[in-house]
């Protein structure tokens, strides 16, 4: 056999947990053909990785670029990182399906901070417009009960009719049958905030029919953590869905410790046979919209409508009696844990605590917030500094949490984002593996890999066998190291040599190749139950 590309000499971590050993990688068009000896065997390309690892590519299992990959569709972000698969549609927030009660206010959102055209209204759709697109890194999709909602009831506090909740059934089913691996919640975002677990539970059971996930950013990442589990177990259990939790954590001083009662529970119904899991990542900052500090009366409706409300100097009055910390999901984080990340009108803020802006401007803190929403439109993002490295580290460590990034494609040098869209995956092998050693590098790897592909349904990709999709990545153990920070958070990661994308060598020496548009939209095999 003539194979189209050989990885030679390297050390083959496969993605399935088991110890490291020496050999080759055959690759023939986009599949592996072989993982063995092949000393003399002719190739068309060779990668020479010796005393470098060959791991599978990573699956970022909880992804937000959405709309950003049609402004960058190289993904130079994620694939200089090695990852070669990411899941969007994550937190309730999907771009489709669009109807005409929420499509105005969807493209309204997105021009605030996107150049992108909205062509679609169906999720397939949608879908049809990334294969278009040709981007560098493989896409799966997740379809958003935010946005399934929106497109029935808009963005107001409802509680829905039989005929509403028949008519988000069948936006759910037409997303499944076009390829959907689920349904995803952003149970503290309008408008998935407002569905109750009655709900969410009859939605979870489309998508259970279909084989798919239910993916939940939850109620209650503080105070409420495992009321929150116990519900996301609840809606599991009934449908019949998988259950993933997104980006597990307990931030806020006062409940820092939960998420050992959380890895506890999501352990207990794993033993006891349900799909049940969670990714996380590495990091003890969160970040969102910074609408999120605003109390759930104020998000209801149209972005204009809270606009008009932040105006009124009563809501403002209130607002400062009832602010005097953040009480996002009852996290309670002071104002000096939170940094501005992104200001459509005001760069010179990004970086920022709210503290120091408002010492710079003479404001109250509440006062600082009103003006940044409402001069960018609502589009400002924070960073939340409220979680503690020991539960971090608890929750990384868990056999049942797979890595995603929570962050999206990135236009580099714009903003201050997170360091996690740069950093995320090779940083757990270098302080997690390398310098905490509180996992060994097989097991950094499953979670990069088999883990979320096999809670995906991806069973063509995560491990390094014959037959199986050639996305691949070559580091160097000793030498990948993330290099993003929050004060410098567009910096590409070191010790990443070579990245495989379906056969294809797309990125070399943290650089990504001009000619790497090789990534597919992946669709969910249908399983009708």
């Amino acid at each position: 056999m003539r194979y189209d590309l050989i990885i030679r000499n390297g050390i083959i971590v496969d993605g399935s947990g088991s110890p490291p050993f020496r050999g080759d990688v055959g690759i023939v068009g986009d599949v592996i053909r072989s993982v063995k000896d092949l000393s003399g065997i002719d190739a068309e390309s060779v990668i020479n990785a010796k005393d470098l690892v060959i791991a599978p590519g990573f699956i970022d299992i909880h992804n937000h670029s959405d709309i950003s990959i049609f402004e960058v569709p190289t993904a130079d972000n994620y694939i200089l990182q090695g990852v070669t698969t990411i899941v969007i549609g994550n937190c309730g927030s999907s771009p489709a399906p669009l109807t005409d009660v929420n499509k105005a206010e969807y493209v309204s959102m997105i021009k605030k901070v996107h150049d992108v055209n909205v062509t679609w209204t169906s999720f397939s759709e949608y879908l049809e417009s990334l294969e278009r697109l040709k981007p560098s890194i493989n896409i799966a999709p997740l379809v958003g009960h935010g946005t399934v909602r929106s497109a029935v009831l808009g963005y107001e506090d409802i509680k829905p009719s039989d005929k509403d909740l028949g008519a988000m059934k069948e936006l759910i089913k037409e997303a499944m049958e076009a390829g959907a691996f689920g349904m995803s919640t952003g149970l503290i975002y309008v408008p998935s905030m407002f569905g109750d677990t009655r709900e969410i539970i009859e939605l979870s059971k489309i998508v259970a029919k279909f084989g798919g996930l239910y993916a939940t950013h939850m109620r209650n990442e503080g105070i409420g953590l495992v009321d929150s589990v116990i519900e996301a177990l609840t809606i599991g259990l009934s449908s019949g869905a998988g259950v993933e939790i997104s980006h597990l954590k307990a931030s806020g001083r006062p409940s820092w410790g939960k998420v050992n009662i959380a890895l506890d529970l999501i352990s207990e119904y794993a033993s006891r046979g349900y799909d049940v899991s969670a990714d996380a990542y590495p990091y003890e900052a969160s970040s969102t919209s910074l609408t999120a500090v605003l109390p759930k009366e104020l998000k209801r409706g149209s972005s204009e409508e809270i606009m008009k409300k932040l105006l009124d100097p009563a809501v403002l009055k209130d607002l400062k009696k009832r602010l005097s910390s953040v009480a996002i999901e009852e996290r309670f984080i002071p104002w000096l844990d939170i940094m501005i990340a992104y200001s459509l009108k005001h760069k010179e803020f990004e970086g920022l605590r709210i503290t120091q802006i408002a010492e710079r401007l003479g404001l109250d803190p509440v006062e600082v917030v009103v003006r940044l929403l409402l001069d960018d439109e609502l589009s400002t993002q924070m960073i939340i500094f409220g979680m503690r490295e020991e539960d971090v580290d608890k929750v990384i460590s868990h056999p049942l949490v797979a890595i995603g990034s929570d962050e999206s494609v990135k236009k580099y040098g714009i903003g201050k984002p997170h360091p996690r869209g740069y950093g995320t995956f090779p940083r757990i092998i270098s302080k997690y593996v390398r310098e905490k050693k509180l996992i060994s590098l097989p097991e950094a790897i499953r979670k990069m890999t088999s883990l979320p592909s096999r809670k995906l349904g991806l069973w063509d990709r995560g491990l390094i066998r014959p037959g199986f999709k050639a996305d691949l990545v070559v580091f160097n153990y000793n030498t990948v190291n993330d290099t993003a920070t929050y004060e410098n958070p567009h910096s590409y990661p070191k010790g990443i040599i070579w990245v495989v994308l379906n056969g294809k060598i797309v990125a070399e020496d943290g650089t990504v190749l001009k000619d790497s548009r090789y990534g597919r939209v992946l669709r969910k095999t249908i399983l009708l139950r």
